[in-house]
């Protein structure tokens, strides 16, 4: 079974250095997939390509194929960590960030690819792509947050929910979501979270991804 056959985007993390503190990402991203995270999001916009692949190979380690490795942007990191034999993924881009069709000849057919999405333009983008070439859209933010100072005006769950109809794509809610927000984003039909502040600032992130993961399992 492929990966992407086998995806689940259930609870998806975006890594913050700055939020994870000393402790470092690597121990929260330990904690968090313990506690029921399935994808884990390597972004760090400061750090160089050496920094990158080696985060991404002490993460493969950490997380031992228990949770899905993504890189976000760095296609060409991505590339490299694969000639290494790390086991990464795919990536998350960007709608500024490398084509996703070249991200899906360099990676394969099985590499999970991800693209930010948040205005009709983008699923209609999506639409002309063959298909195959997106695995997911990450669409948000549902609430205003400061670990994305320049993101679009908040959709909240509402637009969230009127984007999710309008998307052939499995979509994942992202942007300052809290536990309240897991049971209505799930029934305006997202496929995921995605979380940052609420597990990389959390004082005990496996307990933390645990009471996410129960919130979005309750009906």
């Amino acid at each position: 079974m492929s990966t992407r056959t086998a995806l689940d985007l259930s609870l998806y993390l975006v890594t913050d250095a700055t939020l994870c503190g000393p402790r470092g990402v690597a121990s929260v991203v330990a904690g968090a997939v313990a506690g029921g995270v399935r994808v884990v999001q390597l972004r760090d916009k400061s750090a160089d390509a050496a920094t990158m692949l080696a985060q991404l190979e002490e993460l493969a380690g950490v997380i031992d194929g228990r949770a899905v490795l993504l890189l976000n942007d760095r296609l060409d990191v991505v590339v490299a960590a694969r000639e290494r034999g790390v086991p990464v993924d795919g990536v998350h881009l960007g709608q500024r960030d490398d084509t996703v069709l070249e991200a899906r000849e360099l990676l394969g057919a099985d590499a999970i690819v991800g693209l930010t999405a948040n205005h009709p333009t983008h699923l209609a983008a999506v639409e002309r792509m063959p298909r195959g070439s997106v695995d997911y859209l990450g669409v948000g933010v549902i609430h205003p947050t400061k670990t994305k100072p320049d993101h679009p005006p908040a959709l909240g769950v509402d637009g969230f929910a009127r984007f999710a109809r309008a998307a052939e794509l499995p979509c994942v809610a992202i942007g300052g979501i809290t536990l309240d927000d897991v049971g209505p984003l799930r029934a305006a039909g997202a496929a995921g979270v995605a979380v940052v502040s609420a597990l990389c600032a959390a004082s005990d992130p496996r307990d933390a991804a645990a009471r996410f993961a129960a919130a979005w399992g309750e009906r």
